[in-house]
């Protein structure tokens, strides 16, 4: 199977932008709270965190278990990491609201505190 260079550029420059505005996006989040931001947002922008971070997690676990293939085709492997990275925020995302681990509780509850939002 072959790919155009000029296509696997296209691929990881879409790559490359979406992790940036995956944290550009979180950081803009924070930082619209303030004490008078509602608990609604507050513990969104909780879940929107612990997603992220149960997000790169998941990531981590891979790269440690899943061996590297000498011979693989690299745009056959760009591909793959593409449609992972995909899935694998899908996966934090319903973890996060499937599985709660209290840890959203927890940075809701210190955050309101840091806020002062009643």
């Amino acid at each position: 199977m072959s790919m155009s260079v000029d296509y696997m550029s296209s691929l990881t420059d879409v790559m490359r932008n979406n992790a940036s505005a995956n944290t550009s996006e979180l950081k803009s989040s924070l930082s619209g709270i303030s004490s008078e931001s509602t608990d609604e947002e507050l513990l969104q922008v909780c879940k929107d965190f612990e997603s992220y971070f149960v997000e790169e997690i998941l990531k981590e676990v891979k790269e440690n278990m899943v061996p590297k293939e000498e011979d693989e085709d690299s745009s056959l492997s760009t591909l793959r990491d593409f449609h992972m990275d995909s899935v694998m925020e899908m996966v934090a995302d319903e973890m996060v609201d499937e599985v709660a681990t209290g840890f959203t509780q927890q940075l809701f509850e210190q955050m309101k505190r840091n806020y002062n939002i009643s």
